[in-house]
């Protein structure tokens, strides 16, 4: 049997394209970019990072979730480039259940629609299923964010339902978003072996 998910542990997640290991708050240097001349990033965020102060909350914030063990933030590194691209984590992480949720994922303009995103959730899939033995990972994706709902449906991910004003939004007093989640018997029998398919051929990126 594998050992339980333990917040405290360092969990370093890689293959040939891309290496995810835990945020730190001196990685500040290596988003500091993204945060100075990328604002479009944050438009669909809970959390706005833009502005050399916002981001270095936001990984103080991330790492500090890490330490209540509320979220288990990662920093994306892409091997193909040899540059980091972004972040993103496990959140609302239930043990009792067995159960979280996978989100804050943002990367840099120039890595959005490559191969990062699906190899990092490949990774991330499949250490909470495979090896943490996890039996949901639930998404939740702005309703007005139609790329990112593109990109979870066609990893696979099940529609659930619309929470409405579930918190709130830039533009508007509340917003609502979409829930979708993956199973685990979804993973082991079709959406896991789909997505490695995927990924050996280098289909078309998420």
């Amino acid at each position: 049997m594998n050992p339980p998910f333990d917040v405290k542990e360092n969990y370093v997640l890689e293959n040939e394209c891309v290496l995810m290991r835990p945020l730190q708050c001196d990685d500040l240097e290596h988003l500091l970019d993204f945060a100075l001349k990328e604002p479009e990033i944050w438009k669909y965020s809970l959390v706005q990072a833009g502005g050399e102060e916002n981001m270095r909350r936001y990984i103080n914030a991330a790492v500090a979730s890490r330490e209540k063990c509320q979220h288990y933030p990662y920093i994306v590194f892409d091997k193909m480039s040899g540059a980091y691209a972004g972040t993103t984590r496990f959140c609302d992480i239930q043990l009792a259940t067995q159960s979280m949720q996978m989100g804050y994922t943002w990367y840099g303009e120039k890595f959005q629609g490559s191969m990062v995103n699906r190899n990092c959730k490949y990774l991330l899939l499949e250490f909470a299923f495979e090896k943490m033995q996890f039996e949901r990972i639930e998404f939740r994706v702005d309703v007005q964010n139609e790329r990112s709902l593109s990109s979870l449906l066609k990893l696979g991910c099940v529609m659930e339902g619309r929470l409405r004003k579930v918190g709130p939004a830039i533009d508007s007093e509340r917003r609502d978003c979409y829930v979708l989640s993956i199973l685990k018997d979804e993973w082991m029998s079709t959406v896991g072996p789909q997505l490695r398919l995927k990924l050996a051929a280098r289909a078309v990126p998420l």
